[in-house]
């Protein structure tokens, strides 16, 4: 009997899969312990769901193609409703092949919604560890409450991923990824671990750099217990790119961005929906859990315009016009577009909104002056207005859930942030790295003057750690997680704080 605790153990016996035909292939050239890099789940339907994995021998093989033989090769996988696959419900066999790193996508349909399911894959001999994965409730479902948590920023060389292990431990029904989960730099000068390989550039190194991270036992605990809906930033493919724009002169972008989208596609369990086309992957979607909440998914990064005031990220620039250009957009006219639909059209009690970058106003300047990043929504303001504007005359209880800043954070959005009377109509909630920028502090030195200046954000933590959340009709419940050091492996994690949101009331109720 597999327990979920022992998930990823593995030490299931070849004979538990023998209502399946084992490949004549595998037969010829059987492979030694091909699951290094683990397995997955995501995109949950009220029917189905994305099962994952890649086949890698030698997960840090220069190559980017994990020391597997340049053929394809078939793998057989399970679904069962028990944790001792008892109870096959579903089963089937998929070709891993070399053009796409021997990667896996099962893309299934037609099981229960609302069900908790096990799944598995065998190659040859050769058995991987179990996952646990859930489908979405049905259209309309209200009794099922949605357990999810979130994070982002996992850079590889600043830490230990001990706060994947800790949102495992929570056994949630989705977890959402937020951008870099990967880090394309090369070596830094004084890392907490060793990373394989430079800086990413091409399609080894992005395929390589996906393979370590894979490869960490912390990462493959939170991918094995549920399911995970995931959406990049800069770092997965380059530090502060804007749509065809690189950080630096770098004439064959967009040929490193193919390879980018590639790596990520093949290392996610991501649908056909999402298969990248050269440099172009339209990532952007919505997830529906019943009528309790949709998770819209957005891509601040493939879209947008050019930064404002500086013309580069990474400063925080003056108050200047630029930044409210009505033209300027963040996603892009056509996921406004989009955007804009889902909300109008949307049946749910509460739209969340995964993105990257601080959405809410932030005047980063300590005292006089007005200083604001010109990477976040601050500098498209007009984007921004848009977006509030449909949460208000929509009357949808938007709460945004964000990355990228390594710190946690949380605040109320107004409808204008350019007018002093302006009512909140959503929440946003920022999440802290799992990795970057180091151990960091419960609070810094100018924390309160931000604060004081920043009066609709009412909580910080500087901390690495995740955010976790219990969803229903009645309110959803938010923990800030977060963890005392990550330069040393397994610190327990702790809760630096709490707030309730309530329908119709866009405003943090701390606990």
């Amino acid at each position: 009997m597999i327990t979920r605790r022992s998930l990823i153990a593995g030490g299931v016996s070849l004979a538990a899969f023998g209502a399946l035909t084992r490949p004549a292939a595998a037969r010829r050239r059987p492979l030694t312990d091909p699951f290094r890099l683990g397995v997955a789940s995501g995109e949950p339907t009220p029917g189905g769901v994305v099962l994952w994995t890649r086949l890698a021998v030698d997960p840090l093989a220069a190559d980017g193609l994990g020391g597997m033989p340049d053929r394809a090769v078939p793998v057989e996988w399970q679904v069962a409703a028990d944790e001792g696959f008892r109870r096959v419900v579903r089963h089937g066999v998929e070709i891993a092949r070399p053009e796409s790193a021997h990667s896996v996508h099962v893309e299934l349909d037609g099981l229960d919604p609302g069900a908790e399911y096990f799944y598995r894959f065998r190659t040859g001999t050769e058995i991987s560890p179990a996952g646990r994965t859930v489908t979405a409730p049905a259209p309309g479902a209200r009794t099922r409450d949605l357990r999810l948590s979130f994070t982002s920023c996992a850079d590889y060389q600043a830490g230990w991923f001990t706060a994947f292990r800790r949102m495992a431990e929570d056994e949630p029904d989705l977890i959402a990824f937020l951008g870099d989960y990967i880090y394309e730099y090369g070596d830094y000068k004084y890392p907490v671990r060793d990373q394989a390989g430079g800086e990413c550039l091409d399609l080894a190194g992005y395929r390589l750099r996906h393979a370590q991270h894979k490869a960490d036992p912390e990462l493959q605990l939170a991918h094995a217990i549920a399911p995970w809906a995931v959406v990049w930033d800069d770092h997965d493919i380059e530090n502060a790119w804007a749509g065809d724009v690189p950080e630096q002169p770098d004439p064959p972008f967009l040929q490193r961005r193919a390879a980018a989208f590639q790596a990520y596609y093949e290392n996610m369990p991501l649908r056909r929906a999402q298969r990248p086309s050269g440099p172009d992957m339209r990532l952007y979607r919505t997830l529906r859990w019943g009528a309790v909440a949709n998770l819209h998914m957005l891509d601040t990064r493939q879209y947008r315009d050019l930064y404002a005031c500086t013309g580069r990220s990474g400063t925080v620039g003056a108050d200047c016009a630029e930044r409210f250009a009505p033209n300027r957009t963040i996603l892009g006219a056509e996921q406004e577009a989009w955007l804009d639909g889902e909300l109008r059209e949307s049946a749910a009690t509460w739209d969340l909104l995964g993105q990257q970058v601080f959405l809410m106003e932030m005047d980063w300047t300590n005292g006089a002056g007005k200083g604001y990043s010109n990477e976040g929504w601050d500098g498209y303001v007009a984007s921004r207005n848009r977006l509030t504007a449909a949460l208000d005359t929509y009357k949808r209880n938007g709460v945004v859930l964000t990355g990228d800043v390594h710190s946690h954070w949380a605040g109320e959005v107004k409808r204008d942030f350019q007018d002093p009377e302006s009512e909140p109509v959503a929440v946003e909630l920022v999440t802290t790295s799992v990795t970057s920028a180091g151990n960091g502090l419960d609070e810094y030195p100018n924390t309160g003057i931000l604060l004081q200046e920043n009066p609709h954000v009412k909580f910080f933590n500087g901390r690495r750690g995740y955010v976790r959340a219990r969803i229903s009709q009645k309110e959803m419940r938010v923990d800030f997680r977060s963890l005392p050091r990550v330069t040393e492996p397994y610190a327990a994690a702790y809760t630096s704080g709490s707030f309730v949101i309530e329908p119709g009331a866009p405003r943090l109720n701390p606990v």
